[in-house]
């Protein structure tokens, strides 16, 4: 038996599908603990999972109970991550989280690992984190880039969430060795808005495309993942300018309110919602559920 079996259970639906080579999404629940509203986000993620079984796939979310790292979360366990006390845990964080018998919420750069550990080869997500804003001076630079660095993995997503300086996130991947493909476009999403100002180096047409991009990278024994960047659908879109000056709003507040390192992003969504008198949050939850239905039919080209 492998030895990640000691720290890590499967759903028995997803290791039935483990087992046999089915297609499976994994899903972060850092949006649970942390990024969404507690009831908007369980009922989001009810929505998640039906959008996946339409396209024929399992969605499975990821999340740490008790100090064991859960793939296929039960509706109990995602409950329990929107308690206050609930940790958010990034890949650096799963040992610790484990040996401490902690519960929290799994980020991108902790599901794009697990993933990695487990063998299923895409991740959805509503955006990544990036390099943000102000680096050059905070040095803050998410781990989710590193982790798409080092795994497998094809990640979808709405490019990087808005809280980021898109260019400087597009390079550090560029560096980093990750493959960034728009899904149906030349621009780089900009999370509740089409379009971040900058395009993608390379553009697909279909699922199977991504499905493709993925496994050559596999043959070719690269370890850098794939990063699927797919737009917010049109009719849930904010407008570029309004979101840039929301959160310019947001960042100017958050120093004063003592928001940094892993309570930032958080503060910032919260802000944001706020500021845009909870229109963020609808846009929000439409990319998720497109994200997932995109994910679900690469997960359906590379198992097929």
């Amino acid at each position: 038996m492998p030895e990640w079996h000691q720290v890590i259970d499967l759903a028995p639906g997803v290791a039935d599908a483990v087992a046999a080579g089915r297609p499976i999404v994994l899903l972060e629940s850092a949006v649970i603990s942390h990024g969404l509203p507690a009831q908007l986000a369980l009922d989001t993620a009810a929505e998640l999972f039906a959008d996946a079984a339409d396209e024929g796939v399992l969605a499975a979310t990821t999340a740490v109970i008790d100090g064991r790292i859960v793939v296929g979360a039960s509706p109990q366990q995602l409950g329990r991550l929107t308690s206050a006390d609930t940790v958010k845990i990034a890949e650096r964080d799963l040992a610790t989280a484990v040996a401490l018998g902690q519960t929290g919420g799994t980020t991108v750069s902790a599901t794009v690992a697990i993933a990695g550990i487990i063998d299923v080869r895409v991740v959805t997500t509503g955006g990544i984190g990036g390099v943000h804003l102000g680096a050059e001076r905070t040095w803050d630079v998410s781990a989710d880039l590193a982790a798409l660095a080092a795994h497998r993995v094809a990640v979808v997503c709405a490019g990087a969430k808005a809280i980021c300086d898109i260019p400087k996130t597009l390079e550090f991947l560029e560096t980093a060795g990750v493959t960034v493909v728009g899904f149906r476009t030349d621009r780089f999403p900009f999370f509740y808005a089409l379009d971040s100002g900058c395009a993608v180096p390379r553009r697909i047409e279909s699922p199977h495309d991504g499905a493709q991009i993925l496994a050559v990278k596999r043959a070719l024994g690269q370890t850098g993942g794939l990063l699927i960047a797919n737009p917010i659908p049109a009719h849930a879109a904010l407008d570029r300018a309004q979101v840039v000056e929301a959160v310019e709003r947001a960042q100017r507040e958050a120093a004063p309110a003592g928001a940094t390192g892993a309570d930032l992003t958080p503060f910032l969504l919260a802000r944001l919602s706020a500021i845009t008198e909870g229109a963020s949050l609808g846009a929000n939850v439409a990319l998720l559920r497109s994200n997932t239905r995109l994910a679900a039919r690469v997960a359906q080209a590379a198992t097929g």
